[in-house]
């Protein structure tokens, strides 16, 4: 993978980052704005890209997830699905933001000039989907035991 450093934009999002956690511990259920720190989750994409921090992300929260591919920010077009999954850029973070409190969020990267996207959502059933609308196929669709659980005992 190609990976370009911009430390302008690390700058952006650790204040967009910043600025959430000195919000304070989520209080209630952290749907209402005021209720603390919007993220609930955060995760370095690093080795792996996406493929490995958005499933790591989901699972640990013992959710499964639908992602839309089409989604992820990219700056160079014409990328495959696989690019795209597994790309490995440099100053990016997952994060999980609480139900309710996106267009805090959005506000706080609006005035921090911090680009985000919405790539997704969890769900309760498990699974792992990564949809694809460019070519109208979920290139992913997998029990997310099967990715993170316990690997299968070996026999010989």
């Amino acid at each position: 993978s190609v990976q370009r450093g911009n430390p302008e934009m690390e700058r952006r999002a650790q204040e967009v980052i910043d600025r959430c956690w000195q919000m304070g511990s989520p209080a209630g259920d952290g749907s209402a704005a005021g209720d603390g720190n919007p993220i609930l989750s955060i995760h370095d994409v690093g080795a792996g890209g996406i493929s490995n921090a958005l499933p790591e992300l989901t699972h640990g929260a013992g959710c499964g997830a639908r992602f839309e591919l089409r989604a992820v920010n990219i700056e160079e077009p014409g990328m495959s699905p696989a690019e795209i999954w597994c790309n490995e850029a440099q100053e990016r973070y997952v994060l999980a933001i609480a139900p309710g409190r996106l267009p805090e969020f959005t506000a706080l990267c609006e005035r921090e000039r911090c680009p985000f996207a919405v790539v997704g959502a969890t769900t309760g059933d498990q699974r792992l989907i990564v949809a694809d609308r460019h070519f109208g196929n979920d290139p992913v669709d997998m029990d997310m035991e099967a990715l993170l659980g316990k690997p299968p005992r070996m026999t010989r």
